[in-house]
């Protein structure tokens, strides 16, 4: 009896369409600057990401210092803090983890993967960048302006958003708005990038279920965000239009300052599902790739075939479909209807299920693996186990009758940043560490990455697991200062102390990291071409890292899935996509 590989064949379908001409830059400028080379833009995308992120960090740290050191620090007023709550916020969900994962990964991996030359759009992919860049320029520009940014918090609500006595509530909140917008423009821009590219470039043989579960990751993620961002661009233009219009799409009959406003017959309620019906599908548009990623990490350290692959493609796709249905789990302190609490709690459980798959079938691809402990591995099973927490403690707020009376506590920030926050950023890690090979040919130092990992994880848990105490025990969220509350225990001062010691500890780490990056890049261990022994076509390149056109004179041709590690009887641990099957 033979083994037969699974999905391998011989047959590779011709064909259908020509390749595409690609364009040559012969200037520094056209090549780096004003590149369309889809890696190139990749890195340009996670440059700025990570930059604007560190800048989101540093907000977090002033947060922190203000509710561990409270009436210490004279430059964080209220204002102040409204402010830095705002900003890092959004600059966290939108400008680093969304523009990262889609931006960074969606732009250098996915061409690799599917075995094409470059993005089917490549000067459409160029303008995309350009245009995040401009929203983030502009975003960093409202710190600049009278008023400074705006201070209604990352969900932007109205009516306080743009009524006087917020922090921000004009050049702040305008420049917040018009940001967005061109965010959005840019992602539109991008988006279609990709799924064109999914869709229209793979290479010969490379059929919808042999795509490695990255690319479906971030190729579900990219229609999500093309169906959800409409929602938030119409309600900030909407908001605009009340702010410098006089016009009346969320503003209702209101008194401010003592003052009769303008505004009659809005509804503030119109933006808050506006603004959820994105930002559920958000939290996919950063999960689903991270989920994909994750899965590929684990095949490939774990030396094993990935556990359920057909399972784990539908469950991307259900998640996906699923996310649209779950968005008022977030409102149910609005005052809705009770049979409509009662109907998304019911989806928020529903959903749970395709994700509850993926969790069993990572840990069935652990079962029995070759594990191999490198840093990527470690970020990867970081990353379930910290899922895991974060996906129990939303349960909780799944369901109204918990979440009314701890939605405005301390234990949503600690939720949502288990599964918002450490999460993908494991997974940004971990992908880090292991494409960055492929990236500049060299390997990052592996004493550096694992006290890099170690530090960064014990130090999440040090941060969010006791705000989850915090929130149990009815401490507010987003208040500049506890004070005197009777209800509130000392503890919960001594508490928030350790998480600011806590969370300075896992910022100041991640310039080791940083460092690590620069450095290994003039002086890291050449990679070689492969250096994981994975499958998939990114590591099957000529040359590494991949110049112009990524494959050489030809194409690969696709024998077979992604996941072919540890197979009965062949000579090596792996057979990569494009060797074909040994003839009988």
């Amino acid at each position: 009896m033979s083994y037969v590989a699974h999905d391998a064949s011989t047959l590779v379908p011709p064909a259908e369409v020509g390749e595409v001409e690609l364009y040559h830059p012969k200037t520094f400028v056209g090549k780096y600057i004003w590149s369309q080379d889809a890696k190139i833009i990749a890195i340009q995308y996670a440059v700025t990401a990570i930059g604007i992120g560190l800048v989101a960090l540093v907000l977090s740290w002033l947060m922190r210092l203000q509710l561990g050191y409270p009436d210490t620090f004279s430059f964080i007023d209220p204002s102040n803090y409204l402010q830095f709550v705002s900003m890092h916020g959004m600059i966290m969900v939108i400008y680093l983890l969304t523009a990262l994962f889609l931006g960074g990964f969606g732009n250098y991996l996915i061409p690799l993967m599917v075995g094409a030359r470059d993005m089917v759009f490549p000067y459409v992919n160029m303008v995309s960048y350009w245009v995040y860049l401009f929203a983030v320029v502009l975003l960093v520009a409202s710190f600049f302006v009278p008023g400074g940014p705006t201070g209604a918090g990352w969900t932007l609500y109205p009516p306080q958003a743009i009524l006087a006595g917020t922090p921000g509530a004009t050049w702040g909140i305008i420049l917040m708005l018009v940001s967005l917008a061109f965010f959005i423009i840019g992602f539109t821009m991008g988006g279609l990038n990709y799924v064109v590219t999914v869709l229209q470039a793979r290479t010969r043989g490379m059929t919808l279920m042999r795509m490695p579960l990255t690319v479906w990751g971030i190729f579900t993620a990219t229609i999500l965000a093309l169906l959800a961002f409409p929602a938030l661009f119409v309600s900030a233009i909407m908001m605009l239009f009340d702010l410098l219009l006089g016009t009346s799409f969320f503003m209702p009959a209101i008194v401010s300052m003592g003052q009769q406003v303008e505004h009659a017959g809005g509804s503030p309620v119109l933006f808050q599902h506006l603004f959820w019906f994105f930002g559920h599908p958000e939290v996919y548009i950063v999960a689903l790739p991270a989920f994909g990623i994750v899965s590929d990490l684990i095949s490939v350290h774990a030396r094993k075939n990935i556990f359920g692959y057909r399972m784990m493609v539908w469950a991307i796709v259900i998640i996906g479909a699923l996310s649209f249905i779950v968005w008022a789990h977030h409102m149910y302190v609005s005052g809705m209807n009770p049979y409509f609490g009662f109907f998304f709690a019911t989806t928020t459980l529903i959903i749970a299920i395709p994700t509850a798959l993926k969790v069993y079938n990572w840990v069935l691809t652990l079962w029995r693996g070759n594990i191999q402990f490198t840093v990527p591995m470690l970020f990867a099973i970081g990353f379930v186990f910290t899922f895991i927490n974060g996906g129990l403690t939303g349960l909780f707020l799944g369901n109204p009758t918990v979440s009314v009376p701890l939605s405005d506590t301390m234990f949503v920030v600690a939720h949502f940043h288990m599964v918002m926050a450490i999460a993908p950023i494991l997974v940004v890690f971990g992908a880090i560490y292991h494409w960055y090979p492929k990236i500049t040919g060299r390997m990052l130092d592996d004493t550096m990455g694992k006290f890099h990992f170690w530090i960064t994880f014990v130090g999440s848990y040090a941060i969010y697991y006791p705000m989850h105490y915090l929130g149990m025990m009815g401490v507010p969220r987003r208040y500049y200062a506890i004070g005197g509350t009777d209800f509130i225990t000392e503890s919960a001062h001594s508490v928030n102390v350790a998480i600011t010691i806590a969370s300075l500890i896992v910022g100041a780490v991640q310039v080791v990291f940083l460092y690590n990056l620069v450095w290994s890049y003039f002086r890291g261990k050449p990679s070689g071409g492969n250096p994981w022994n994975a499958t998939t076509l990114e590591w099957q390149t000529p040359d590494t890292p991949p110049t112009h056109g990524n494959f050489g004179p030809t194409l690969p041709l696709v024998y077979r899935w992604a996941y072919d590690y540890s197979v009965p009887g062949a000579k090596q641990d792996f057979i990569p996509q494009n060797v074909p099957p040994e003839k009988p």
